[in-house]
């Protein structure tokens, strides 16, 4: 099989060619690929900084300048898995809980092929339709979730469905394994102790961001990735997990947060986790 590769800048400069993921080929469905992109550009879920539509189209544009061959790692994802971009999803940018269907929707046509989605967004809200399509297909799904917020608010301003409240949905639904959650780097103010603490009492592990500061985070993924073992596992990578000082584009800023290098740590600590035919998935929320 020749697998797909990102076009290079010795082929074309880095500022023109596609607008897809890494200026890899464009695919209409998912059909025949290990792996694909998909776009989420919804932000008609957040509560305070929008903007996050755009999300899906600049992650592309940075994109450009990723190579297939990593340094640091020595991983070449494009020798052996066939990956493309399989563009966004048409959101109705007028109806939250529409488009909140449309995604799960969109999923659901991507898991039927057995290709691991790996979405980019988008507000928070578009993590609770995604778990619904990978439970649909793996049951019950392991969780890492890194944040600055831990997204468990039983409703925001009286809605049930919005960024602040997926994971509470999710658990409601029946799609996470409680004892295999773990959100990483929430930190910041919040209206009560139970912002964090209703998490715990549902059996989720939290790891604060002050448990990170000045460490490594190499033995908290050795850590995770032995209690989740073989289990499907979901990774979804909130951007104000980060301090401000390398993310201040946020939609809800927290000063305190998670280092760059720390971030390199937990992706790279996801090696070995079964993320399954995926996550068995992935996101970046873009918020």
């Amino acid at each position: 099989m020749t697998f797909n590769q990102p076009l290079g800048g010795n082929d074309m400069p880095r500022f023109a060619g596609p607008s897809t993921m890494m200026r890899l080929p464009a695919r209409e469905t998912a059909e025949g690929l290990d792996a694909c992109f998909i776009g989420v550009p919804l932000d008609i879920g957040t509560s305070n900084r929008s903007g996050t539509r755009q999300g899906p189209r600049h992650i592309r544009m940075e994109s450009c300048m990723l190579r297939p061959y990593n340094m640091g790692t020595g991983a070449a994802p494009f020798d052996s898995l066939q990956v493309a971009d399989v563009g966004d999803v048409a959101l109705n940018t007028f109806d939250l809980k529409k488009s909140v269907k449309i995604i799960e929707q969109a999923f659901d046509d991507i898991l039927v092929h057995d290709c691991k989605p790996l979405a980019l967004g988008g507000d928070h809200t578009m993590t609770y339709p995604i778990l619904r399509a990978m439970a649909k297909k793996h049951g019950p799904v392991a969780l890492i979730h890194v944040d600055a917020h831990a997204d468990i608010n039983d409703d925001m301003f009286g809605e049930k469905i919005a960024h602040g409240t997926p994971f509470r949905r999710a658990l409601e639904d029946g799609c996470l394994q409680a004892d295999k959650v773990f959100q990483i780097g929430l930190r910041g103010t919040g209206y009560s102790p139970e912002d964090f603490n209703w998490s715990r009492k549902q059996g989720f592990t939290v790891i604060p961001a002050e448990d990170c500061w000045y460490k490594s985070l190499v033995p908290l993924m050795t850590e995770i990735r032995e209690k989740i073992g073989d289990h499907p596992v979901y990774l979804s990578y909130d951007i104000d997990s980060l301090d401000p000082a390398f993310a201040p584009g946020t939609g809800t800023v927290e000063i305190g947060g998670l280092t760059i290098w720390q971030a390199l740590e937990i992706i790279r600590g996801c090696q070995g986790a079964q993320r399954g035919r995926r996550r068995s998935g992935g996101s970046v929320a873009a918020l």
